[in-house]
């Protein structure tokens, strides 16, 4: 399986932070965001991953990130997207280095405080369709939210004012090779981009969405509530864990492993 971190982006909620830097290169408690969604893959046990990222910070990930030795890695794959096309269009320049394996996708500024090995392995030995991670939230109406029929999801809603439900979609996505196909039928949404949400919908369409219920808790870090939020929340779990002598960072999420 493969792994692709979507890091692009202006970061307008952050500003005047993102004047200067990429949202991704933030820091959140004592490491840069980004390290956040590299650990989620790896700890799930994908080694070959893509950053698509864009912008005048580009660079800088590399200089970050290098190879990705801190994380066990020999080797992390870079893309450039311009401009900005929404979620789906990043994810659309992954087509060839996804190489009709599954593929699961983190946006950028999603952070867990669980793993995520169990949906990857499950994916592993039936890469077929879609399968989604949601998470029960105070504030849905931020997210894409699904509509649920008992045990299924019937369709998720953007954004919607009155959510049918307490769950967000997560920024996890697990995808077969046909992700690519549903992108290219997309249509852009009203504000111009091509939405993740279109496509979790085009696998609902054909009956080919699963979910999980995320263990643990789950934030993103895209507004400054939401980051605020996630340095408390990071800050709060590395304290349990130095109480109970475990340290924290890469170095420790290997030696875990």
């Amino acid at each position: 399986m493969k792994g692709v971190i979507l890091a692009g982006g202006t970061g307008s909620r952050l500003y005047p932070l993102t004047r200067v830097t990429n949202k991704h290169l933030l820091p959140v408690y004592d490491r840069p965001m980004i390290f956040y969604p590299i650990e989620t893959l790896v700890e799930g046990g994908i080694r070959d991953i893509l950053l698509v990222t864009g912008g005048q910070s580009a660079g800088d990930f590399l200089r970050l990130l290098g190879n990705g030795k801190d994380f066990g890695l020999k080797h992390i794959n870079y893309t450039y997207q311009e401009g900005e096309g929404g979620i789906a269009d990043a994810l659309r320049l992954a087509e060839y280095f996804v190489d009709a394996e599954p593929v699961c996708v983190v946006l950028g500024d999603n952070i867990i405080e669980g793993n995520i090995r169990k949906v990857c392995d499950a994916f592993r030995s039936n890469p077929s369709g879609a399968h989604i991670l949601l998470k029960q939230v105070p504030d849905p109406q931020r997210f894409g939210v699904p509509v649920l029929d008992g045990n299924k999801v019937v369709r998720i809603e953007e954004k919607p004012a009155e959510p049918a439900s307490p769950y967000a979609v997560t920024g996890i996505y697990f995808y077969d090779p046909s992700v690519f196909d549903r992108i290219r039928t997309l249509k852009p949404s009203a504000r111009g981009e091509l939405e993740i949400t279109d496509v979790n919908n085009s696998y609902i369409r054909d009956g080919k969405l699963g979910y999980s219920i995320l263990d643990g808790w789950w934030t993103d870090a895209g507004t400054f509530e939401s980051l605020l939020r996630a340095n408390n929340l990071v800050a709060e779990s590395q304290a349990r864990r130095l109480d109970k002598g475990v340290s924290a960072g890469p170095e420790c999420a290997r030696a875990e492993r």
